[in-house]
């Protein structure tokens, strides 16, 4: 490119980047005139809120007044930048680089050009840094690079996520300060406090509890009690419920119970909740072996009873009964 041209494409930069900084300049001021009254009439609204009782809606709105804080002290920054660099744009058409001393302002009004939608002149002299410097040098202050000099008040107040809840009490209290509402901020600094739980483990954890309920019901058996032999009965009739008892407690019954329960454990855990109910298997094995030692012990108890009776029908005579 012959000297004549970079002296021509050199001047056609410079009275670009001039008309769209004055253009920036002129908006923001604007802009905050606007926002200033915007700003007036929510934290009004706001201080009629806490007023009324209704804190709920306060905590939401001032969320939006914090937020229209920031763009305002981003704005009051930018102009300043733009100022700065309006008054050096020869010195950033003469050098290839940019200087150390606009480096700050250049990558700012980079950064925060796509984030202010009010100001489309911006994305105007962001096109202009790109084709100056190159693509490079814009990403790197878009991205927030190690290397790139963004402002960190400009990234902070740019920022889009919530306000800390500090940040919000504080404002609520300017607030009802600033309009004489006397108001009570131990509600709102409670829910502020209070920690968040994770609604999504909630459903997951009473679906696992009512499953393994279930399954302790059904695991369940019922408890046998001896026989009481103490009561006065005929020699046939205990004789016969006795042998009836020790057959329903025989040993192949109660193999048969240990094998259906633990067909029934294993039915239950190839389920739904199977994998939240393997850290509960070993106490359903448990339940099923103390239930088996309990029908054991019946029937050894029954087994007692039936020699007990056998004992006692030998002596037993029939002229005993008539009496």
């Amino acid at each position: 490119m012959s000297l004549l041209n970079q002296l021509f494409n050199r001047g056609v930069l410079g009275a670009k980047c001039k008309t769209c900084l004055n253009l920036v300049i002129s908006r923001i001021k604007l802009l905050q005139n606007k926002r200033d009254v915007q700003l007036k009439l929510m934290r009004k609204e706001i201080a009629q809120f806490l007023l009324a009782g209704q804190e709920a809606i306060a905590r939401i709105r001032v969320e939006h007044v914090i937020r229209e804080q920031n763009i305002w002290a981003a704005y009051e920054i930018l102009e300043m930048f733009c100022q700065f660099v309006l008054a050096r744009v020869p010195i950033l058409e003469s050098q290839r680089d940019c200087p150390l001393e606009l480096r700050e302002a250049v990558a700012s009004i980079i950064f925060a050009a796509p984030r202010c939608s009010d100001l489309p002149d911006m994305l105007q002299i962001r096109n202009l840094f790109a084709a100056k410097y190159g693509k490079e040098f814009i990403s790197a202050a878009s991205e927030l690079r190690p290397d790139t000099s963004v402002n960190r008040t400009i990234i902070e107040k740019l920022s889009v996520s919530m306000p800390p809840a500090e940040v919000k009490l504080k404002v609520l209290k300017d607030i009802a300060r600033e309009f004489n509402v006397e108001w009570d901020s131990s509600n709102t600094e409670a829910e502020f406090t209070k920690k968040r739980e994770d609604l999504l483990d909630g459903p997951k954890q009473i679906a696992v509890g009512t499953a393994l309920s279930r399954s302790h019901s059904r695991l369940e058996t019922p408890q046998y009690s001896p026989p009481n032999v103490a009561h006065s009965v005929t020699p046939t009739t205990a004789k016969q419920g006795i042998q009836g008892l020790a057959s329903n407690f025989s040993s192949s019954d109660a193999n048969k119970t240990e094998q259906s329960l633990k067909d029934r454990d294993v039915r239950t855990c190839n389920g739904d909740v199977e994998n939240q109910m393997r850290p509960q298997s070993s106490d359903v094995l448990e339940r099923a072996r103390a239930a088996i030692a309990a029908a054991e012990r019946a029937s050894a108890a029954a087994r007692a009873a039936a020699a007990l009776v056998n004992v006692n029908f030998s002596s037993w005579k029939p002229n005993e009964v008539k009496s």
